[in-house]
Protein backbone atom coordinates (compact mmCIF):
# COMPACT_ATOMS: atom_id res chain seq x y z
CA UNK A 1 0.00 0.00 0.00
CA UNK A 2 1.45 3.40 -0.90
CA UNK A 3 2.14 5.43 2.06
CA UNK A 4 0.05 8.48 2.12
CA UNK A 5 1.71 10.37 5.75
CA UNK A 6 5.00 9.66 7.30
CA UNK A 7 5.83 10.75 10.34
CA UNK A 8 9.65 10.38 11.38
CA UNK A 9 11.05 11.38 14.48
CA UNK A 10 8.21 14.18 15.81
CA UNK A 11 9.17 15.02 19.24
CA UNK A 12 7.81 17.90 21.57
CA UNK A 13 8.40 18.19 25.41
CA UNK A 14 6.75 20.50 27.57
CA UNK A 15 7.78 21.84 31.59
CA UNK A 16 8.40 18.63 33.38
CA UNK A 17 7.10 16.10 30.80
CA UNK A 18 8.14 14.84 27.65
CA UNK A 19 4.50 14.07 25.53
CA UNK A 20 6.51 12.76 21.92
CA UNK A 21 9.73 11.21 22.20
CA UNK A 22 10.87 10.13 18.43
CA UNK A 23 8.02 9.16 17.27
CA UNK A 24 7.72 7.10 13.74
CA UNK A 25 5.23 5.33 11.86
CA UNK A 26 3.11 5.90 8.53
CA UNK A 27 -0.69 5.77 7.48
CA UNK A 28 -1.22 4.20 3.74
CA UNK A 29 -3.63 5.30 1.60
CA UNK A 30 -7.05 3.83 2.64
CA UNK A 31 -6.16 2.28 5.45
CA UNK A 32 -7.63 2.58 8.75
CA UNK A 33 -5.14 3.05 11.32
CA UNK A 34 -5.53 2.83 15.04
CA UNK A 35 -3.52 4.85 17.47
CA UNK A 36 -3.57 2.81 20.96
CA UNK A 37 -2.04 4.29 24.39
CA UNK A 38 -2.97 5.27 27.92
CA UNK A 39 -4.12 8.16 28.95
CA UNK A 40 -1.50 10.45 28.81
CA UNK A 41 0.84 8.50 26.42
CA UNK A 42 0.90 11.47 23.66
CA UNK A 43 -2.08 10.79 21.41
CA UNK A 44 -3.57 13.73 21.39
CA UNK A 45 -0.39 15.69 21.39
CA UNK A 46 0.59 13.36 18.02
CA UNK A 47 -2.76 14.36 16.37
CA UNK A 48 -2.44 17.77 17.03
CA UNK A 49 0.81 18.38 15.36
CA UNK A 50 -0.44 16.59 12.39
CA UNK A 51 -3.29 18.57 12.63
CA UNK A 52 -1.33 21.96 12.80
CA UNK A 53 -2.42 22.88 16.45
CA UNK A 54 0.81 22.06 17.78
CA UNK A 55 4.65 22.77 16.59
CA UNK A 56 7.36 19.66 16.98
CA UNK A 57 10.69 20.54 18.31
CA UNK A 58 12.10 18.15 16.10
CA UNK A 59 11.24 15.73 13.55
CA UNK A 60 9.31 15.58 10.41
CA UNK A 61 6.63 14.78 8.58
CA UNK A 62 5.57 14.00 4.28
CA UNK A 63 2.37 13.85 3.33
CA UNK A 64 2.02 11.76 -0.27
CA UNK A 65 5.95 12.38 -0.67
CA UNK A 66 6.22 16.28 -0.23
CA UNK A 67 7.40 18.16 3.06
CA UNK A 68 4.72 18.69 5.12
CA UNK A 69 4.70 21.24 8.07
CA UNK A 70 1.16 22.78 9.23
CA UNK A 71 1.66 26.06 11.24
CA UNK A 72 -2.19 26.24 11.89
CA UNK A 73 -5.41 23.85 10.75
CA UNK A 74 -5.89 25.62 8.09
CA UNK A 75 -3.19 24.80 6.29
CA UNK A 76 -3.93 21.01 7.37
CA UNK A 77 -7.24 21.61 5.82
CA UNK A 78 -5.80 22.92 2.36
CA UNK A 79 -3.01 19.97 2.63
CA UNK A 80 -6.29 17.12 2.79
CA UNK A 81 -6.19 16.79 6.59
CA UNK A 82 -9.48 16.77 8.35
CA UNK A 83 -9.98 15.94 12.11
CA UNK A 84 -13.31 15.27 14.32
CA UNK A 85 -12.49 15.89 17.95
CA UNK A 86 -13.83 14.47 20.88
CA UNK A 87 -15.91 17.36 22.25
CA UNK A 88 -18.35 18.98 19.50
CA UNK A 89 -17.76 22.46 18.36
CA UNK A 90 -21.21 23.56 17.40
CA UNK A 91 -23.72 25.79 18.33
CA UNK A 92 -26.88 24.99 19.71
CA UNK A 93 -29.12 27.83 18.25
CA UNK A 94 -27.98 27.35 14.30
CA UNK A 95 -29.24 25.59 11.69
CA UNK A 96 -26.85 22.35 10.62
CA UNK A 97 -25.97 24.31 7.23
CA UNK A 98 -24.71 27.52 9.43
CA UNK A 99 -22.58 25.26 11.85
CA UNK A 100 -20.96 23.32 8.94
CA UNK A 101 -20.52 27.04 7.30
CA UNK A 102 -18.41 28.44 10.52
CA UNK A 103 -15.97 25.44 9.46
CA UNK A 104 -14.97 26.18 6.28
CA UNK A 105 -12.86 28.88 4.65
CA UNK A 106 -15.08 30.27 2.04
CA UNK A 107 -18.84 28.57 2.11
CA UNK A 108 -20.98 28.72 -0.89
CA UNK A 109 -24.37 29.76 0.14
CA UNK A 110 -26.76 28.59 2.44
CA UNK A 111 -28.29 27.22 -0.15
CA UNK A 112 -26.20 25.96 -2.18
CA UNK A 113 -24.35 24.87 0.63
CA UNK A 114 -27.84 22.69 1.73
CA UNK A 115 -27.72 20.66 -1.53
CA UNK A 116 -24.34 19.78 -1.07
CA UNK A 117 -25.03 18.71 2.60
CA UNK A 118 -27.88 16.89 1.72
CA UNK A 119 -25.71 14.91 -1.73
CA UNK A 120 -22.93 13.92 1.12
CA UNK A 121 -24.66 13.02 3.77
CA UNK A 122 -27.27 10.44 1.13
CA UNK A 123 -23.90 9.23 -0.32
CA UNK A 124 -21.99 8.22 2.93
CA UNK A 125 -25.21 7.00 4.66
CA UNK A 126 -25.43 9.69 7.22
CA UNK A 127 -28.95 11.45 5.99
CA UNK A 128 -29.22 15.14 8.50
CA UNK A 129 -31.78 17.56 7.12
CA UNK A 130 -29.51 20.70 6.84
CA UNK A 131 -31.91 23.42 8.19
CA UNK A 132 -32.70 21.14 11.81
CA UNK A 133 -31.60 23.01 14.92
CA UNK A 134 -28.33 21.78 16.16
CA UNK A 135 -29.95 21.66 19.66
CA UNK A 136 -32.54 19.68 18.62
CA UNK A 137 -30.36 16.77 17.37
CA UNK A 138 -29.24 13.85 19.53
CA UNK A 139 -25.40 13.24 20.06
CA UNK A 140 -25.55 10.67 17.40
CA UNK A 141 -26.94 13.58 14.92
CA UNK A 142 -24.33 16.08 16.31
CA UNK A 143 -21.41 13.81 15.78
CA UNK A 144 -22.62 13.51 11.83
CA UNK A 145 -22.69 17.12 11.64
CA UNK A 146 -19.07 17.68 12.35
CA UNK A 147 -17.97 14.42 10.19
CA UNK A 148 -20.35 16.11 7.10
CA UNK A 149 -17.87 19.18 8.02
CA UNK A 150 -14.98 16.89 6.98
CA UNK A 151 -16.41 15.50 4.27
CA UNK A 152 -17.52 18.68 2.60
CA UNK A 153 -13.78 19.27 2.26
CA UNK A 154 -12.56 16.32 0.54
CA UNK A 155 -9.91 14.93 2.58
CA UNK A 156 -7.40 12.48 2.07
CA UNK A 157 -6.56 11.84 5.63
CA UNK A 158 -9.30 11.54 8.76
CA UNK A 159 -8.16 12.03 12.17
CA UNK A 160 -11.19 10.95 14.69
CA UNK A 161 -10.39 11.06 18.21
CA UNK A 162 -13.17 8.92 20.36
CA UNK A 163 -15.66 8.87 18.22
CA UNK A 164 -18.02 6.41 19.21
CA UNK A 165 -17.69 7.79 23.07
CA UNK A 166 -21.46 8.80 22.84
CA UNK A 167 -23.03 6.79 20.22
CA UNK A 168 -26.07 4.13 20.42
CA UNK A 169 -24.46 0.26 19.35
CA UNK A 170 -26.62 0.93 16.10
CA UNK A 171 -24.80 4.64 14.80
CA UNK A 172 -21.63 2.74 15.68
CA UNK A 173 -22.50 0.41 12.76
CA UNK A 174 -23.96 3.20 10.53
CA UNK A 175 -20.00 5.15 11.62
CA UNK A 176 -18.63 1.96 10.35
CA UNK A 177 -20.08 1.47 7.45
CA UNK A 178 -19.34 5.34 6.46
CA UNK A 179 -15.56 5.19 7.38
CA UNK A 180 -15.22 1.70 5.48
CA UNK A 181 -16.80 3.35 2.60
CA UNK A 182 -14.12 6.48 3.34
CA UNK A 183 -11.41 3.71 2.87
CA UNK A 184 -12.16 2.38 -0.09
CA UNK A 185 -12.23 5.56 -1.79
CA UNK A 186 -8.83 5.96 -0.89
CA UNK A 187 -9.09 8.08 2.04
CA UNK A 188 -7.39 7.19 4.88
CA UNK A 189 -8.47 7.46 8.58
CA UNK A 190 -6.81 7.66 11.83
CA UNK A 191 -9.11 6.18 14.48
CA UNK A 192 -8.15 6.81 18.25
CA UNK A 193 -10.24 4.95 20.82
CA UNK A 194 -10.28 3.27 23.77
CA UNK A 195 -12.98 0.43 22.53
CA UNK A 196 -10.94 -2.09 21.35
CA UNK A 197 -13.59 -5.00 20.05
CA UNK A 198 -14.11 -1.43 18.29
CA UNK A 199 -10.49 -1.25 17.08
CA UNK A 200 -10.27 -4.95 16.09
CA UNK A 201 -13.37 -4.84 13.91
CA UNK A 202 -12.45 -1.81 12.02
CA UNK A 203 -9.00 -0.77 11.81
CA UNK A 204 -6.19 -2.80 9.72
CA UNK A 205 -3.17 -1.41 11.46
CA UNK A 206 -2.16 -0.34 14.90
CA UNK A 207 0.31 1.66 16.35
CA UNK A 208 0.64 1.66 20.36
CA UNK A 209 2.24 4.22 22.02
CA UNK A 210 3.64 4.27 25.75
CA UNK A 211 4.50 6.96 27.62
CA UNK A 212 5.44 8.97 24.30
CA UNK A 213 6.92 6.47 22.75
CA UNK A 214 6.29 3.63 19.83
CA UNK A 215 6.59 0.81 21.70
CA UNK A 216 4.87 -2.25 19.46
CA UNK A 217 2.59 -2.08 16.23
CA UNK A 218 0.24 -4.93 14.85
CA UNK A 219 -2.76 -6.24 13.06
CA UNK A 220 -5.34 -5.53 15.87
CA UNK A 221 -7.68 -8.43 14.31
CA UNK A 222 -4.96 -11.15 15.15
CA UNK A 223 -4.89 -9.93 19.14
CA UNK A 224 -7.51 -10.24 21.65
CA UNK A 225 -8.74 -6.97 23.30
CA UNK A 226 -6.76 -8.18 26.44
CA UNK A 227 -3.43 -8.38 24.51
CA UNK A 228 -3.97 -4.92 22.89
CA UNK A 229 -4.80 -3.50 26.44
CA UNK A 230 -1.45 -5.40 27.54
CA UNK A 231 0.57 -3.74 25.20
CA UNK A 232 -0.61 -0.36 25.66
CA UNK A 233 0.29 -0.74 29.57
CA UNK A 234 2.96 -3.27 29.39
CA UNK A 235 1.64 -5.47 32.25
CA UNK A 236 -1.39 -8.03 32.52
CA UNK A 237 -4.95 -6.09 32.77
CA UNK A 238 -6.70 -6.39 36.37
CA UNK A 239 -10.58 -7.53 36.40
CA UNK A 240 -12.55 -5.28 38.74
CA UNK A 241 -13.41 -7.82 41.68
CA UNK A 242 -16.46 -7.04 43.78
CA UNK A 243 -17.16 -8.29 47.42
CA UNK A 244 -19.93 -10.55 47.56
CA UNK A 245 -22.41 -8.72 50.35
CA UNK A 246 -25.63 -8.30 50.59
CA UNK A 247 -27.09 -4.81 50.10
CA UNK A 248 -28.01 -2.87 53.74
CA UNK A 249 -31.49 -0.35 54.34
CA UNK A 250 -32.08 2.37 51.93
CA UNK A 251 -29.74 5.15 51.82
CA UNK A 252 -31.57 7.55 49.02
CA UNK A 253 -35.21 7.61 47.93
CA UNK A 254 -36.51 9.64 45.02
CA UNK A 255 -40.09 9.83 44.77
CA UNK A 256 -41.53 11.68 41.67
CA UNK A 257 -38.63 14.05 41.08
CA UNK A 258 -39.59 17.11 38.29
CA UNK A 259 -37.89 19.13 36.98
CA UNK A 260 -37.88 21.12 34.35
CA UNK A 261 -34.66 21.82 32.38
CA UNK A 262 -32.78 25.29 32.43
CA UNK A 263 -31.30 24.68 28.63
CA UNK A 264 -33.97 25.15 26.25
CA UNK A 265 -32.35 22.20 24.22
CA UNK A 266 -32.16 20.01 27.68
CA UNK A 267 -34.81 17.48 29.15
CA UNK A 268 -36.81 17.84 31.24
CA UNK A 269 -36.95 15.39 33.76
CA UNK A 270 -40.66 13.77 34.58
CA UNK A 271 -41.60 11.52 37.88
CA UNK A 272 -38.21 9.93 38.18
CA UNK A 273 -38.31 7.48 41.09
CA UNK A 274 -36.20 4.94 42.94
CA UNK A 275 -34.51 3.66 46.24
CA UNK A 276 -31.14 3.21 46.46
CA UNK A 277 -29.07 0.99 49.33
CA UNK A 278 -25.86 1.15 51.23
CA UNK A 279 -23.48 -1.02 49.17
CA UNK A 280 -25.35 -1.40 45.98
CA UNK A 281 -24.49 -0.17 42.71
CA UNK A 282 -27.56 1.40 40.46
CA UNK A 283 -26.59 1.74 36.62
CA UNK A 284 -28.69 4.09 34.84
CA UNK A 285 -28.37 3.80 31.45
CA UNK A 286 -29.67 5.85 28.37
CA UNK A 287 -28.41 7.25 24.76
CA UNK A 288 -26.97 10.91 25.34
CA UNK A 289 -29.48 13.61 25.67
CA UNK A 290 -32.13 11.87 27.85
CA UNK A 291 -31.67 13.71 30.87
CA UNK A 292 -28.59 12.55 32.42
CA UNK A 293 -26.85 15.72 32.96
CA UNK A 294 -30.07 16.95 35.07
CA UNK A 295 -30.52 13.73 36.70
CA UNK A 296 -26.91 14.34 38.55
CA UNK A 297 -27.64 18.34 38.88
CA UNK A 298 -30.94 17.44 40.70
CA UNK A 299 -28.97 14.62 42.89
CA UNK A 300 -25.66 16.77 43.30
CA UNK A 301 -28.09 19.96 44.61
CA UNK A 302 -26.44 21.93 41.74
CA UNK A 303 -30.30 21.92 40.87
CA UNK A 304 -32.51 21.79 43.71
CA UNK A 305 -35.69 20.00 43.85
CA UNK A 306 -38.97 19.35 45.88
CA UNK A 307 -37.81 18.85 49.37
CA UNK A 308 -39.20 16.07 49.96
CA UNK A 309 -38.29 14.48 46.28
CA UNK A 310 -35.19 13.36 47.72
CA UNK A 311 -34.57 11.77 50.86
CA UNK A 312 -31.52 10.88 52.55
CA UNK A 313 -32.23 8.07 55.55
CA UNK A 314 -35.53 9.33 55.24
CA UNK A 315 -34.76 13.57 55.80
CA UNK A 316 -35.52 15.49 53.12
CA UNK A 317 -32.89 16.98 51.25
CA UNK A 318 -34.24 17.98 48.09
CA UNK A 319 -33.98 21.61 48.79
CA UNK A 320 -30.31 21.34 49.43
CA UNK A 321 -27.61 22.87 47.87
CA UNK A 322 -23.96 21.31 46.38
CA UNK A 323 -22.25 22.14 49.77
CA UNK A 324 -25.00 21.75 52.56
CA UNK A 325 -25.24 17.76 50.31
CA UNK A 326 -21.77 17.48 50.65
CA UNK A 327 -21.73 17.91 54.18
CA UNK A 328 -24.05 15.04 54.56
CA UNK A 329 -21.61 12.94 52.82
CA UNK A 330 -23.44 13.07 49.32
CA UNK A 331 -20.90 13.47 46.37
CA UNK A 332 -21.47 13.81 42.91
CA UNK A 333 -18.90 13.67 39.64
CA UNK A 334 -20.71 15.39 36.46
CA UNK A 335 -19.60 14.07 32.69
CA UNK A 336 -18.11 17.44 31.73
CA UNK A 337 -14.56 17.06 33.43
CA UNK A 338 -13.50 20.43 32.09
CA UNK A 339 -15.32 23.38 32.70
CA UNK A 340 -17.95 21.84 35.06
CA UNK A 341 -15.95 19.12 37.27
CA UNK A 342 -12.76 20.80 36.87
CA UNK A 343 -11.32 24.68 36.41
CA UNK A 344 -9.85 24.76 33.76
CA UNK A 345 -6.84 27.52 34.24
CA UNK A 346 -6.39 26.30 38.49
CA UNK A 347 -3.87 23.44 39.50
CA UNK A 348 -4.89 20.21 40.96
CA UNK A 349 -4.41 21.66 44.59
CA UNK A 350 -7.12 24.28 43.89
CA UNK A 351 -9.63 21.79 42.43
CA UNK A 352 -9.41 19.53 45.08
CA UNK A 353 -10.05 22.43 47.03
CA UNK A 354 -12.57 23.36 45.31
CA UNK A 355 -14.88 20.01 46.64
CA UNK A 356 -13.01 18.78 49.20
CA UNK A 357 -12.97 21.82 51.48
CA UNK A 358 -15.47 21.05 54.01
CA UNK A 359 -15.30 17.34 53.60
CA UNK A 360 -11.28 17.06 54.17
CA UNK A 361 -11.27 19.95 56.31
CA UNK A 362 -9.54 22.38 54.22
CA UNK A 363 -10.08 25.39 55.38
CA UNK A 364 -10.74 26.76 59.14
CA UNK A 365 -12.11 29.93 60.18
CA UNK A 366 -11.65 31.90 56.63
CA UNK A 367 -8.42 30.45 55.90
CA UNK A 368 -7.39 27.74 53.31
CA UNK A 369 -4.93 25.18 54.61
CA UNK A 370 -3.00 25.29 51.52
CA UNK A 371 -0.35 22.31 53.00
CA UNK A 372 -3.38 19.99 53.45
CA UNK A 373 -5.27 20.93 50.12
CA UNK A 374 -1.56 20.02 48.58
CA UNK A 375 -0.93 16.93 50.39
CA UNK A 376 -4.76 15.63 49.42
CA UNK A 377 -4.21 16.33 45.79
CA UNK A 378 -0.91 14.73 46.00
CA UNK A 379 -3.00 11.48 47.40
CA UNK A 380 -5.38 11.64 44.82
CA UNK A 381 -2.86 11.70 42.00
CA UNK A 382 -0.57 8.85 43.39
CA UNK A 383 -3.84 6.49 44.60
CA UNK A 384 -5.15 6.73 41.01
CA UNK A 385 -2.11 6.91 38.76
CA UNK A 386 -2.86 10.21 37.65
CA UNK A 387 0.24 11.05 35.14
CA UNK A 388 1.04 14.85 36.14
CA UNK A 389 4.13 16.37 36.66
CA UNK A 390 2.53 17.38 40.60
CA UNK A 391 -0.33 19.01 41.99
CA UNK A 392 0.73 22.75 40.70
CA UNK A 393 -0.65 21.78 37.70
CA UNK A 394 -3.04 23.32 36.07
CA UNK A 395 -6.11 21.00 35.28
CA UNK A 396 -5.85 22.15 31.48
CA UNK A 397 -2.35 20.35 31.57
CA UNK A 398 -3.40 16.91 31.77
CA UNK A 399 -4.84 14.69 29.11
CA UNK A 400 -8.72 14.05 29.11
CA UNK A 401 -8.34 10.18 31.09
CA UNK A 402 -5.87 11.30 33.73
CA UNK A 403 -8.18 14.39 34.43
CA UNK A 404 -11.01 12.05 34.65
CA UNK A 405 -8.97 9.75 36.81
CA UNK A 406 -8.28 13.10 39.46
CA UNK A 407 -11.67 13.76 39.50
CA UNK A 408 -12.88 10.59 39.98
CA UNK A 409 -10.80 10.53 42.34
CA UNK A 410 -11.41 13.04 44.29
CA UNK A 411 -14.56 11.96 45.48
CA UNK A 412 -13.71 8.38 46.42
CA UNK A 413 -11.40 9.46 48.75
CA UNK A 414 -13.84 11.93 50.97
CA UNK A 415 -15.76 8.96 52.17
CA UNK A 416 -19.01 9.30 50.58
CA UNK A 417 -22.45 8.11 51.41
CA UNK A 418 -24.08 8.13 48.50
CA UNK A 419 -21.82 9.03 45.18
CA UNK A 420 -23.45 9.63 41.81
CA UNK A 421 -20.84 9.78 38.94
CA UNK A 422 -21.52 10.09 35.03
CA UNK A 423 -19.36 8.50 32.65
CA UNK A 424 -16.87 7.81 35.50
CA UNK A 425 -14.67 6.03 32.49
CA UNK A 426 -15.19 8.50 29.58
CA UNK A 427 -12.23 8.65 27.35
CA UNK A 428 -9.52 7.16 30.02
CA UNK A 429 -7.81 3.62 28.82
CA UNK A 430 -9.04 -0.07 29.67
CA UNK A 431 -6.55 0.24 32.59
CA UNK A 432 -7.83 3.06 34.13
CA UNK A 433 -11.20 2.51 33.31
CA UNK A 434 -10.51 -1.05 35.45
CA UNK A 435 -8.91 0.84 38.20
CA UNK A 436 -11.55 3.50 38.27
CA UNK A 437 -14.80 0.32 38.52
CA UNK A 438 -12.19 -1.29 41.13
CA UNK A 439 -12.48 2.03 43.24
CA UNK A 440 -16.22 2.38 42.91
CA UNK A 441 -16.61 -1.44 44.26
CA UNK A 442 -14.66 -0.84 46.59
CA UNK A 443 -16.78 1.90 48.31
CA UNK A 444 -19.30 0.02 48.06
CA UNK A 445 -18.32 -3.08 50.29
CA UNK A 446 -17.48 -0.28 52.54
CA UNK A 447 -21.21 0.74 52.51
CA UNK A 448 -21.28 3.51 50.23
CA UNK A 449 -24.60 3.66 47.79
CA UNK A 450 -23.21 4.33 44.56
CA UNK A 451 -25.37 5.76 41.02
CA UNK A 452 -23.28 5.00 37.89
CA UNK A 453 -25.04 6.87 34.61
CA UNK A 454 -23.07 5.94 32.11
CA UNK A 455 -23.85 5.34 27.84
CA UNK A 456 -20.81 1.98 28.44
CA UNK A 457 -23.71 -0.90 28.59
CA UNK A 458 -20.81 -3.26 29.01
CA UNK A 459 -19.37 -1.02 32.36
CA UNK A 460 -22.85 -1.15 33.48
CA UNK A 461 -23.26 -4.58 33.44
CA UNK A 462 -19.92 -4.96 34.94
CA UNK A 463 -20.73 -2.91 38.22
CA UNK A 464 -24.03 -2.82 38.62
CA UNK A 465 -26.34 -4.93 40.97
CA UNK A 466 -29.52 -2.94 39.18
CA UNK A 467 -30.09 -1.10 36.16
CA UNK A 468 -32.52 1.39 34.72
CA UNK A 469 -32.47 3.40 31.67
CA UNK A 470 -33.58 7.18 30.76
CA UNK A 471 -35.40 8.18 27.69
CA UNK A 472 -36.74 11.11 27.67
CA UNK A 473 -36.64 12.59 31.60
CA UNK A 474 -38.49 9.44 32.10
CA UNK A 475 -36.47 6.19 34.29
CA UNK A 476 -37.52 2.57 34.02
CA UNK A 477 -38.02 0.90 37.27
CA UNK A 478 -35.03 -0.63 38.30
CA UNK A 479 -34.21 -4.51 37.67
CA UNK A 480 -31.93 -6.90 38.83
CA UNK A 481 -28.80 -6.82 36.55
CA UNK A 482 -28.13 -10.27 36.54
CA UNK A 483 -30.30 -12.11 33.81
CA UNK A 484 -31.25 -8.77 32.13
CA UNK A 485 -30.41 -9.44 28.17
CA UNK A 486 -29.66 -7.03 25.61
CA UNK A 487 -33.05 -7.27 24.58
CA UNK A 488 -34.83 -6.26 27.35
CA UNK A 489 -32.07 -3.33 28.02
CA UNK A 490 -32.73 -1.54 24.49
CA UNK A 491 -36.63 -1.67 25.32
CA UNK A 492 -35.86 -0.16 28.61
CA UNK A 493 -33.58 2.40 26.70
CA UNK A 494 -36.16 3.01 23.95
CA UNK A 495 -38.74 3.87 26.89
CA UNK A 496 -40.70 0.82 27.26
CA UNK A 497 -41.04 1.56 31.02
CA UNK A 498 -44.32 -0.52 31.51
CA UNK A 499 -42.67 -3.44 31.41
CA UNK A 500 -44.29 -5.92 33.19
CA UNK A 501 -41.01 -6.59 35.43
CA UNK A 502 -40.70 -8.90 38.77
CA UNK A 503 -38.15 -7.41 41.85
CA UNK A 504 -38.19 -4.01 40.82
CA UNK A 505 -37.29 -2.38 44.18
CA UNK A 506 -36.25 -5.47 46.12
Amino acid sequence: MTALLKVQGLTKAYPGVVANDDVSFEIAEGEVHALLGENGAGKSTLVKMIYGLVTPDAGHMTLRGAPYAPAEPRAARAAGVAMVFQHFSLFDALSVAENIALGMENPPPLRQLAQQIRSVSETYGLPLAPDRLVGDLSAGERQRVEILRCLLQDPRLLIMDEPTSVLTPQEVQILFATLRKLAAEGTAILYISHKLEEIRTLCDRATILRRGRVVDSCNPREKTAAELAEMMVGTRLATPQRTDRPAGDVVLQVTSLDRPSPNPFGTSLRNISFSLRAGEVLGIGGVAGNGQDELLAALSGEAPARSDAVLLKGQPIGALGPSQRRRIAVLAAPEERLGHAAAPDMSLTENALLTAAIREGLAARGFLKWPAARAFAERVIETFDVRTPGPGNAARSLSGGNLQKFVIGREVLQRPEVLVVNQPTWGVDASAAAAIRQALLDLTAEGTAVIVISQDLDELMEISDRFAALNEGRLSPPRPTAGLTLEEIGLMMGGAHDMEVADVDR
